[in-house]
């Protein structure tokens, strides 16, 4: 509709919202110069009352964070298991990139100790492809129950309004499945040197189907071709006394600058009645599949390369969504996926109105008609001759679909309110952290690792909580368990140098270690 402004900017002055010619942006309409203002004068209350209403509801979780626009560009084939056209050899798509941390407010710094969201929106030819993860293969919980329940438990008590390290061990020690990605998270890779130097993940298992119907389960590993790098606790926490805003102002001033960050996306295919077969259950999100079993499969480049013209439009107004899908590609019987499926879009539902998707950086770029109408705020103008329901016989299309869908997959048993089936030995809650202290972890990052944790178990946790935590290790590891304690009990100072919020362990991340374990985080 920009057709109907005009080709040159007006500099005679601004203009109300109405678009007539506004008196002043200096003074406000009064009575005398040193009179009061006059509630008539209209441009001063359009400016206030909309000012007053300038902010949207931040996001719950992921509240801080920075995007880019990029293009996602297909190098390998993988035609074979998903006919997505995004996917096809030599397709460019355009798309929109946004980095954030968990649990931290807008103004919170941006290098507290935090799992890093990576969500993707892909402008496909297909419809719009939202891919919603983090910068680790795993998380913290199996079951999407539980997660209003674990975001609490990182946010603040009702009572003094601040972080609690007691309630976080509160809740990791009396839910083991956490184990993983806390290892991961008090590890190496717990604080990124920038959101330009850590990886990209999935996390969660998606059903890619071919042109033929044929199924695979699909995993999506982006790897920064920048390396990945971290941040010492006392790094950190000086960058945060200094800029709390590093990592935006980083990646807005690496793409300014020309210097493009890249990630290569490579994926794990997994055949389809594999997946229910495979000692692991490659459902449960915080699990990782071995790169044995399924090596990595190289599909292309994602680079960044245009900053937001305007971040609260862009970036802030930004709605990344799972149930964002396109033909060729679909969920999976994971239950923390299909969880946000319903949590996201309607997250944004509440947060920025009914019509987000009519926004310029949520809006698809594919043609047709849907039969959403009306709500709040509502853009688009459907012609006087479209049919406001389906089926109709007025010529405004609907669809009529019966049957199975082609993204289905095998659903039976009672109705059941139960944790997940073990599938074998492997597949317990301790066995992979336990070998991501083992193997993955030199003996430098398991000194590390130690001093991390027990410079956050110092940051108030005590009774039966300190006992569960200790136990929580030795449970991972009996060596790293008992260190950790011996070292809780050596210790006599007070601080709290691991703590999520106030992060000053000494640690330094290194080049990836060549290993299968490292592979698959």
């Amino acid at each position: 509709m920009s057709e109907q402004f005009p080709a040159e900017a007006d500099t005679s002055g601004s203009r109300t919202g109405t678009g007539a010619p506004a008196a002043s942006d200096l003074h406000a309409l009064t009575a005398g110069p040193d009179g009061p203002i006059m509630l008539h004068d209209t441009h001063f209350v359009e400016q206030m009352a909309h000012f007053d209403r300038e902010r949207v509801p931040e996001r719950v979780v992921h509240a801080k964070g920075s995007g880019a626009f990029g293009v996602l560009e297909v190098t390998g084939d993988v035609s074979a298991y998903t006919k997505a056209a995004l996917f096809q050899p030599g397709t460019k798509t355009d798309m929109l990139a946004r980095f954030s941390t968990v649990a931290g407010e807008l103004g919170s710094p941006d290098t507290w100790r935090d799992p890093r969201g990576f969500a993707l929106k892909f402008y496909t030819s297909e419809g719009n492809y939202d891919l919603v993860g983090n910068n680790t293969p795993i998380f913290f919980i199996r079951d999407a129950m539980k997660f209003p329940h674990f975001i609490r438990s990182q946010k603040r008590r009702g009572a003094s309004g601040l972080r609690d390290n007691q309630m976080q061990w509160d809740f990791w020690s009396q839910n083991p499945e956490s184990a993983h990605q806390v290892t991961y998270l008090m590890g190496d890779r717990g604080i990124p040197r920038s959101y330009r130097h850590m990886n990209g993940y999935g996390s969660h298992t998606y059903l890619w189907i071919n042109a033929s119907g044929e199924k695979h389960w699909v995993k999506y590993h982006f790897h920064s071709d920048q390396g990945v790098e971290g941040l010492t606790g006392e790094q950190a926490l000086q960058v945060a006394g200094e800029d709390a805003d590093a990592h935006r102002r980083d990646l807005f001033d690496a793409i300014e600058a020309g210097d493009f960050p890249s990630w290569t996306l490579k994926v794990q295919v997994i055949p389809f009645e594999e997946g229910f077969n495979y000692r692991m259950n490659i459902f449960d999100v915080t699990k990782t599949v071995s790169h044995k079993d399924y090596p990595l499969i190289e599909v292309g480049r994602m680079t960044l390369n245009k900053n937001p013209d305007n971040f609260f439009a862009q970036i802030e107004q930004a709605a990344f969504e799972p149930s964002a899908l396109v033909p060729g590609i679909g969920f999976s019987p994971d239950r923390m996926l299909l969880g946000r499926v319903f949590s996201y879009a309607d997250t944004h539902r509440h947060r920025i109105g009914a019509n987000y998707l009519q926004l310029p950086v949520n809006r698809p770029r594919t043609k047709g008609h849907s039969y959403s109408y009306d709500g709040p705020m509502a853009y688009d103008v459907p012609g006087p001759e479209t049919a406001m329901m389906a089926p109709n016989t007025e010529g405004t299309p609907f669809s009529t679909f019966e049957g199975v869908t082609e993204e289905s997959f095998r659903v039976d048993g009672d109705l059941v309110h139960r944790a997940q089936t073990i599938r074998s030995a492997e597949d317990d809650d301790f066995s992979q952290p336990g070998v991501l202290v083992r193997e993955v972890f030199d003996d430098a990052q398991r000194e590390r690792f130690v001093e991390t944790v027990v410079g956050h178990l110092k940051g108030g946790v005590s009774g039966d909580v300190l006992q569960r935590a200790f136990q929580y290790w030795k449970n991972v590891d009996a060596e790293i368990g008992r260190r950790i304690e011996e070292a809780y009990g050596k210790d006599e100072g007070g601080d709290n140098p691991g703590g999520m919020a106030d992060d000053a362990a000494e640690r330094l991340t290194t080049a990836e270690r060549e290993t299968e374990t490292q592979a698959a985080h």
